[in-house]
Order: C-alpha cells, then structure tokens, then sequence
C-alpha cells in the first residue's frame, strides 16, 4: 500500500507508490518493522508507519475511523495475519486471469469455511471475477 522498500528506510525520500495525491484521502496505517515519522500528502492522506503489529495498527485505525469501516489492504501475509487472528469481518476478492507464476499463496492451508466465512456474490467478466465474502 505504501512501497517496496524491504529493511531500514535508507532516507525518507520516498514517499509511496502515488505520488504526491494518493488515492485514499484518510489515514493509512503502514505495518513495517522500522519506523518512520508520519508523512502528510495531498488530498488529505496521512501514512503512519506501525511498527507494534496488526492489533496496534488495527486499534489505530479503528480509531481514526470514528466507527466507519476499516479496510484491510497490503500483501499476502498482511491479509493472512488479519484472517488467522479473527479480524475480517468481508472480503472483497478481485481475481484477474493473469498467471504470474510463483508467490506467496493467499489462502494456503486456510479453511474460510471453518474461519466462518461464506461466499455471498461472484460477479464476472472477461477483465476479472469479483467475490464477496462474509463472516457468518
């Protein structure tokens, strides 16, 4: 959601993927291991970097939201943090047929079925197939 950068932040000239107007136009909690003074953007986006883990950044967010909805966004093993702990009320599944070979496998050795989810809506086209999932 923020950037490629793996380690210790070299400088702070980076500044995400987005440019100077990101797209999100709220707080945006980034999970990392190294930390980082906020970074206000255009548009009203705020990155906060979390370096406690996915309940803090969870906490902060909630809080920050002032009891609208909190959206769960980055990788592979962000995404399977949040699941495993219980934290995901829906998900929204965007598949686009693209084989891009290896990589970290979403639902590996995941039951959604015994984590209480159900399938409530696939809606496809030739671009991708969109799932909605709810926790029962």
């Amino acid at each position: 959601m923020f950037g490629p950068v793996r380690g210790p932040w070299k400088d702070e000239s980076w500044k995400g993927w987005w440019g100077d107007n990101p797209p999100y136009q709220t707080p945006v909690f980034v999970l990392t291991h190294h930390s980082r003074a906020p970074l206000t953007m255009e548009g009203g986006t705020t990155f906060y970097f979390v370096t406690d883990g996915i309940k803090s950044a969870l906490q902060k967010a909630k809080a920050a939201a002032k009891g609208k909805d909190v959206r769960i966004g980055g990788g592979v093993a962000t995404i399977r943090q949040y699941l495993t702990a219980g934290q995901i009320d829906e998900i929204h599944l965007a598949m686009s047929p693209i084989f891009l070979g290896e990589g970290e496998h979403l639902f590996s050795g995941l039951n959604l079925n015994a984590l209480g989810f159900t399938s409530i809506k696939t809606v496809g086209s030739e671009k991708a197939t969109h799932v909605l999932m709810k926790k029962r």
